[in-house]
């Protein structure tokens, strides 16, 4: 695979460029050696289950944040049938590091958000990293209340390393407007259906992800704040993020014991970067259950429920 390649995905790597190597000489000599790389297929597969059967909490951070990883963008365009992006926030600008529009899938009306990070360094720039500006969280209030007014679920796409912290940012109220998407979120009398699809990091996830359920994929993280962060305020070094991340229990499954999570989309073999077209089908599948099955409870149920979930977040007994 081009880009990055992490450090425990380097035997997956080298194997498959054995394979392709051997198919290029078969190929271009006429050789059979069809048996040889069946053999190392069955390796590759072998490989890829062992290795990632076995990743601790920091790698799977790690491929979380893959740059091939794919982001809301990529979804929308092999799930929805059609997507109508609305802009701006009636305020002061259009957000690119959040999306927010009008789709369907399968038939269903849904209002579609999430945030978007770049491909590249140009896009990631102009996408700002998917570190929303408080407009970008006003942006999404105002689609979601148009959800409210034409009854239509929500669906809300995480995947971001934090709200953006500039100056700027602030002087425009970044925390008012993280704090006004909470308290409307939580009392909004529509189906609200959260997917943690990559990082989910501190106000920045929580600002559109409040909802009657939570789905992370296998392969993510979600937190008050970064493993790097934490590592930076506990041990005075960035460096030490992956014991920080050992110990703040960050990933999908420690989310699913602590009951946050409510149920973890199993990603294709080897990470949602390596088979994008099967994740993607992965996760139709897993939104429209789930929204069938929101859709059968009374709203005022609904609201009800939504709110002791993120009333007990974080409770402990003594």
């Amino acid at each position: 695979m081009a880009g990055i390649i992490l450090d425990f995905e380097r035997p997956i790597i080298e194997l498959e460029r054995k394979i392709e190597e051997m198919r290029e000489i078969s190929a271009a000599d006429g050789i059979d050696l069809s048996q040889e790389i069946e053999k190392l297929e069955e390796k590759l597969n072998k490989s890829i289950e062992k290795i990632h059967s076995n990743l601790n909490r920091w790698q799977r951070v790690q491929l979380a944040r893959h740059p091939n990883r794919p982001y809301t963008m990529d979804y929308i365009e092999r799930i929805t049938s059609d997507f109508i992006e609305l802009h701006g926030d009636r305020y002061f600008a259009d957000d690119k590091a959040i999306i927010a529009g009008l789709a369907t899938i399968e038939g269903r009306k849904i209002v579609l958000i999430g945030h978007q990070k770049g491909k590249n360094t140009k896009d990631n720039i102009y996408r700002n990293f998917g570190m929303p500006h408080p407009e970008g969280y006003r942006k999404a209030l105002r689609v979601m209340k148009l959800a409210k007014k034409f009854n239509k679920p929500i669906v809300s796409l995480i995947d971001t390393p934090g709200a953006y912290p500039g100056i700027g940012a602030e002087e425009r109220g970044q925390a008012e407007a993280i704090a006004k998407n909470l308290f409307e979120m939580s009392r909004l009398r529509v189906p609200l259906l959260i997917v943690i699809i990559g990082e989910g990091a501190s106000g920045g996830a929580l600002g559109i992800g409040i909802g009657d359920r939570i789905l992370l994929l296998e392969n993510t993280w979600y937190s008050v704040i970064s493993p790097e962060g934490c590592a930076s305020i506990l041990y005075h070094d960035a460096g030490k993020a992956p014991i920080a991340a050992e110990a703040m229990k960050v990933t999908a499954r420690d989310l699913e014991k602590l009951g946050i999570a409510d149920e973890i989309i199993t990603e294709p073999p080897g990470g949602a970067h390596r088979n994008l077209s099967k994740m993607a089908e992965i996760l139709k599948e897993a939104i429209l259950r789930n929204l069938d099955e929101l859709s059968k409870v009374p709203i005022d149920e609904l609201i009800k429920k939504r709110i002791v979930k993120f009333s007990q977040m974080g409770s402990w007994d003594e």
